[in-house]
């Protein structure tokens, strides 16, 4: 059974995070799944991780960028960049929040690296998990975004909220994904 999705500003949290708290950010505005261009609709619309789907899709691993990452406790927050091992290009900004203590110790010390993507630690340990996107939303990106993402400013680009449970039914993650324009 599908939730309707919360469209609050706690589920943009790990973006708040990486402007911080207080700061301006970029105009973000919920919108329906169907109101998300089409090929961003084909890349986000779905209840799977994202890397593998990103993997998938651009016919290439996945490396990680950390543009920025915090840590309290079992908690860490960081924001980063999805490239292309092929040739670079960047494929997704993410922002998440990470309940590491739900996670086996190895696959802990790997997030902690920053080399590997989320998504990509838990296929390769199993971790029993399942994603509800939250809700869907498009996003004029400021300078900032848009270097990261190969972007203009002021450039509409789309995204998701998505929540990743633990098999126990705990959260494990809540995520923030941005995926720039594909040519």
């Amino acid at each position: 059974m599908n939730e309707a999705p919360r469209q609050d500003e706690d589920i943009l949290a790990p973006l708040i995070f990486f402007y911080g708290i207080g700061s301006t950010r970029p105009r973000v505005t919920f919108v329906e799944p169907q109101d998300l261009a089409e090929q961003e609709r084909g890349l986000l619309v779905h209840d799977k991780d994202m890397t593998p789907r990103l993997r998938d899709f651009h016919a290439s691993e996945i490396d990680l960028d950390v543009a920025a990452r915090a840590r309290i406790g079992n908690y860490l927050v960081r924001a980063s960049v999805l490239h292309r091992h092929t040739d670079g290009m960047p494929v997704e900004f993410g922002a998440i929040g990470i309940h590491l203590d739900l996670l086996p110790e190895e696959a802990q010390k790997l997030v902690l690296e920053g080399l590997v993507p989320f998504g990509a630690i838990l296929e390769r340990y199993q971790v029993p998990h399942s994603s509800h996107p939250r809700g869907y939303f498009r996003i004029s990106v400021d300078q900032r975004l848009a270097d990261l993402l190969g972007a203009t400013s002021g450039q509409i680009l789309f995204g998701r909220c998505n929540e990743l449970r633990h098999g126990s039914g705990r959260v494990l993650a809540d995520v923030v994904e941005v995926l720039p324009r594909l040519v």
